[in-house]
């Protein structure tokens, strides 16, 4: 609130009176202009912060482009989840997590493939992978049918062994749930791709698919998982 005060001096040191009252509001307003700079720094620091393994993105970075993409492409944006199937025995075989390491590699390649330059491809954790991505319904399908099969394709790991692979997908858009809203594309999704658990074939959420119950995108009381969605 700003205040009126009346000082009988000369003139020359009223200005030195008002002088000395700005002098502690000018260092305010540079320090919450620096201040708002450093968290504008960080925040995209965060955002494009990538996972040493794959090099995509990370969960916020993920996040942020993802949400760009459906609130951008509207009905012609897709959301896709993908969850590798035995994952677990390919870390515990011969190769171990050096195969395994190979496994996340390759499939963050061809995920990367498919979504193509204007894609935005995250690894949310584990052998746990999003996609946002423009399709438009007429070709909706036949691209989920294309990433089903690419991501079969068995992977080369040491001394020139492949290992076979599978995933899950299950997939979300706003033309078929009618929201753009990112955290109920990806509950859809969610629970779409746990539907089609080991089916060998990608699946869209319907509207059901969007009440399942989950906790910051990821179904809760999931067998074999905790609250969280974390392997129990």
């Amino acid at each position: 609130m700003a205040s009126t005060v009346r000082v009988q001096a000369p003139s020359g040191n009223r200005a030195l009176f008002i002088t000395t009252l700005a002098v502690p509001l000018t260092g305010w307003t540079v320090h919450a202009v620096s201040l708002h700079r450093k968290l504008t720094v960080a925040r995209r620091e965060l955002a494009d912060r990538r996972d040493p393994l794959t090099g995509l993105l990370g969960r916020d970075g993920y996040t942020t482009k993802a949400r760009q993409i459906a609130d951008r492409y509207g009905d012609s944006a897709l959301v896709v989840f993908v969850d590798l199937d035995h994952f677990k025995e390919i870390n515990d075989g011969p190769g171990g997590h050096a195969a395994g390491d190979r496994v996340l590699a390759a499939t963050a390649t061809r995920l990367t493939a498919w979504a193509g330059s204007r894609g935005a491809v995250g690894r949310l954790g584990g052998d746990e992978f999003a996609v946002a991505v423009r399709i438009g319904p007429a070709r909706r399908e036949l691209r989920l049918a294309q990433l089903t099969q690419l991501l079969a394709q068995p992977v080369q790991v040491e001394d020139g062994v492949q290992v076979d692979v599978a995933a899950s997908i299950g997939a979300a858009s706003p033309e078929v749930l009618g929201t753009t809203d990112l955290s109920m594309l990806q509950r859809a999704a969610d629970a779409a791709m746990y539907s089609g658990k080991h089916t060998g074939r990608a699946v869209l959420a319907g509207p059901q698919h969007a009440t399942v119950p989950s906790i910051n995108g990821r179904r809760a009381g999931r067998p074999g998982t905790n609250s969280l969605g974390q392997a129990a």
